[in-house]
């Protein structure tokens, strides 16, 4: 997709001023072109700083680090100089002149994929860290930038390459009647690897929360209380505030950290039958957003009678999943648990009673059993859908081992097809449109 054989150039740090930029060399002529760009007699001293004077531009602390002990696996020179976009493009726009070309979007770690400096894995943890925005996201992408994820899959490979190399073994002596592997054997062995792939499984709907953040829509009646609970959970007065019904008629959003998890929190219509209109396909909207919710917070006035509108409410997240807050607590209660059908958690958003309770309860939603007290091992929806096939796969193997004769022709091919599927997610198979896809979400210098 990129040629590797060429020197490229790119500037490494966020666009704007700053007190430090860098720019990026990789490639075969990379030493020689910073040491044209510094006119230094003397050769650059691998991984060493060298302060030099740059293009009668700046003071530049110059390092060069050879191939392959560098990120790219090919020579690489980095050039930090003061951050001034003047000083960096001239950099490389001097840099080209020497010869360099201008590296396209995630074109160092790229080589550095080619090279096996990293595999896809990690290549995809560099980006997820790069655009990490709460520490637990950053904890989760470091995790697999450190290869945790490689080593799991690569287990499971292992083991599953050894019971493909029984199974070829049986049937490269046909004649023979040689059988390295019963049907009880092999049964048991692939139980074991569909175990471990479910142990990966298991933690995947928790790892896309973390990854790709939660989506918290609030719904109710008009004047339940859900513009003052969105306020409260955003930390700040988004939303308007007012008795008079309709306010809110179309969605309002705000991002937050909620214990490391980015949260998209959704205010949105209040449910009522004789909205206009404007309000009404605020209402549709409001439906529609619930089917697309990680999880609906359902608000009920406590302090007003229920009526038909807030049980038309719960019909309409009877099947998502949701927490349903009793809210305005500081006020005389009108109802209680049993009239609702369901269990409300009592809330007084004005006065914080009951918002420690909310943000908990709502952690725990969204975390699962397993809680956070450690990143999930997977994240990324690529992963995720390869051990899912990787997984139909051995199922089928299974269901084929039956009985005293075991096929292993039948087996050995569900086995190869759940091989490739593990492969592809470190990268040992992978299609040039896989690879351009997933570098295409680098920015340019990375």
């Amino acid at each position: 997709m990129f040629s590797t054989s060429d020197t490229i150039v790119a500037i490494a740090t966020p666009p704007g001023r700053g007190g430090l930029g860098v720019v990026r060399l990789s490639g075969p002529k990379s030493a020689a072109i910073a040491g044209a760009l510094i006119d230094r007699p003397k050769p650059l001293r691998p991984r060493y700083a060298t302060l030099a004077r740059i293009l009668d531009l700046d003071e530049a602390i110059v390092t060069l680090f050879e191939a392959p002990r560098s990120y790219t696996g090919e020579d690489v020179v980095e050039i930090s100089v003061h951050g001034s976009p003047v000083v960096l493009r001239g950099i490389v726009r001097a840099a080209q002149a020497q010869g360099a070309r201008v590296a396209e979007p995630g074109e160092f770690t790229l080589r550095a994929f080619l090279h096996g400096r990293v595999d896809l894995i990690q290549a995809e943890a560099v980006i997820d860290l790069v655009e990490a925005v709460t520490p637990l996201q950053a904890r989760a992408a470091f995790d697999q930038l450190e290869g945790t994820l490689t080593r799991r899959i690569r287990a499971v490979a292992e083991v599953l390459f050894d019971l493909m190399a029984t199974l070829e073994a049986s049937l490269d002596f046909p004649d023979e009647g040689y059988h390295f592997a019963d049907a009880d054997e092999v049964a048991g062995r692939l139980k074991q690897v569909r175990r471990d792939v479910r142990t990966l499984l298991s933690e995947a709907d928790r790892g896309r929360v973390v990854r790709e953040g939660a989506r918290v829509v609030i719904v109710g009646r008009t004047n339940s209380g859900k513009s003052t609970l969105f306020n409260a959970l955003a930390g700040q007065a988004r939303v308007i505030v007012s008795a008079e019904p309709g306010t809110t008629r179309d969605f309002v959003t705000e991002v937050v950290d909620l214990n490391g998890v980015p949260v998209t929190l959704v205010d949105t219509a209040g449910f009522r039958d004789d909205a206009g209109g404007v309000e009404q396909e605020g209402i549709a909207r409001a439906r529609q957003a619930i089917g697309v919710a990680t999880v609906a917070l359902v608000v009920a006035d406590r302090s007003r009678p229920l009526d038909e509108q807030d049980r038309a409410v719960l019909r309409a997240t009877e099947g998502a999943r949701r927490i349903v807050v009793g809210s305005k607590n500081d006020l005389a209660a009108a109802w209680n648990g049993e009239e609702l059908g369901c269990a409300a958690l009592p809330v007084a958003a004005v006065t914080g009673e009951g918002m420690a309770m909310l943000r908990d309860r709502l952690k725990a939603e969204l975390a699962g059993e397993d809680g956070w007290h450690d990143a999930p091992g997977i994240s990324n929806l690529r992963h995720i859908a390869l051990l899912e096939a990787a997984e139909a796969h051995l199922a089928h193997a299974e269901s084929a081992v039956r009985g005293e004769a075991l096929p292993e022709e039948l087996v050995l091919s569900d086995l190869q097809r759940a091989q490739q599927a593990l492969d592809e997610i470190r990268g040992v198979r992978a299609h040039d449109a896989v690879l351009r896809h997933i570098f295409e979400r680098f920015c340019i210098g990375k």
